[in-house]
C-alpha cells in the first residue's frame, strides 16, 4: 500500500515537474523571441543619427533625438510628481492607517488604480486639462504618467514599510523621538533600497507607455523642449512610423522599440538588484 501510495506521488511529482519546466521555456522562448527580433531589425538602425537627429520626413534619413529627449523630460517630471505623492500615500498606510477604514478602502482603490488599463488614465488628463486649456502638451503628458507612478510607489513604499520590525519604532519611541522624525530617520532609512526599487519599478512601466501620451502629448516633428506645447516621444514615435509605408519610419520604429526594451530591461536589473541586497 505505501509503495503504491509512493509511486503515485511520485508520477505526480514528475508530471508537475514536466508542466512547470514546459511553461517556464515557452515564457522565456516568446521573450527570447521577441529581443531577438528587436536586436536584428532595430539594432542595424541603431547608429550615431538616432541620437543627433530629428524625426525625418517620409523617406528620408533621420534620428530620434527629438523623441528621446520628450520621453526623457516628460517621464523625469511624471516621476517627480508622483514618487513625493506615493511615498506620502504609502506612509499614511503603513505608519498611521493601521486601524479604522480609511486604510483598507486606499488599498483598494490604490489596487483599481494599479490595474486600470492606461489609455483610462490618458482620457481622463485630456477631459480635465487637455480640453480645458485648448491644446496638447507635455505637462498634460507628464500628469498622465505621474497618476501611473503613483500607485506603484504607494503600494511598494507600503509593504515596505510595513517590513519594518516594530521593535525599531518602539526603541525610537523609548527615546522621546517624536514620531515624524522616527519616519524619517528609521524607517526610511531600513526601508530606502525598497522604496527606490518600486520608485525604479514605476518608472519602467511608464517608459514605454503609449496610450495616454496619445491623448495628452501627441507629438510633433521637431525639437521642442517647450511643456506647454505638443512633444515628441519615444511611444508614439514608435507607434505612427511602424503603421507607415515609409521603410526608412518602419527602421526607426525598430530602432526605438529595441531602445525602450534595453533601458526598461537594465531598470528592471537594476531594481531587482536593490530590491535583493535590501
Amino acid at each position: 500500500m505505501q509503495n503504491a501510495t509512493y509511486r503515485r506521488r511520485s508520477v505526480v511529482n514528475k508530471v508537475m515537474l514536466t508542466l512547470s519546466m514546459a511553461a517556464l521555456v515557452f515564457g522565456l522562448f516568446w521573450l527570447f523571441w521577441i529581443i531577438v527580433t528587436l536586436v536584428l531589425k532595430g539594432g542595424a538602425a541603431i547608429s550615431l543619427a538616432l541620437f543627433t537627429e530629428i524625426t525625418p520626413p517620409p523617406g528620408q534619413a533621420g534620428g530620434l533625438i527629438n523623441a528621446i529627449a520628450g520621453s526623457l523630460l516628460m517621464v523625469g517630471v511624471g516621476t517627480l510628481i508622483g514618487t513625493p505623492v506615493g511615498i506620502l500615500a504609502g506612509t499614511y498606510l503603513a505608519e498611521y492607517g493601521r486601524t479604522g477604514w480609511l486604510a483598507p478602502a486606499t488599498r483598494f482603490l490604490n489596487d483599481v488604480l494599479l490595474s486600470a488599463p492606461s489609455i483610462i488614465i490618458g482620457l481622463f488628463i485630456y477631459a480635465v486639462y487637455v480640453a480645458q486649456v485648448g491644446h496638447y502638451s507635455g505637462w498634460a503628458g507628464s500628469l498622465a504618467l505621474a497618476i501611473l507612478v503613483v500607485p506603484v510607489v504607494v503600494r511598494t513604499t507600503d509593504n515596505m514599510l510595513l517590513l519594518v520590525p516594530n521593535g525599531l519604532r518602539e526603541a525610537t519611541a523609548a527615546l522621546g523621538c517624536p514620531k515624524w522624525r522616527m519616519i524619517t530617520m528609521v524607517c526610511y532609512r531600513a526601508a530606502r533600497s525598497g522604496i527606490m526599487t518600486g520608485v525604479l519599478l514605476a518608472i519602467a512601466r511608464i517608459s514605454g507607455e503609449t496610450a495616454p501620451l496619445l491623448f495628452t502629448a501627441l507629438s510633433n516633428q521637431f525639437m521642442s523642449l517647450n511643456m506647454n506645447a505638443p512633444m515628441a516621444n519615444l511611444p508614439v514615435v514608435i507607434y505612427q512610423f511602424a503603421a507607415s509605408p515609409f521603410k526608412e519610419w518602419n527602421n526607426l520604429a525598430w530602432a526605438g522599440a529595441g531602445l525602450i526594451t534595453l533601458v526598461v530591461l537594465a531598470i528592471n536589473i537594476v531594481a531587482r538588484n536593490m530590491f535583493r541586497k535590501s
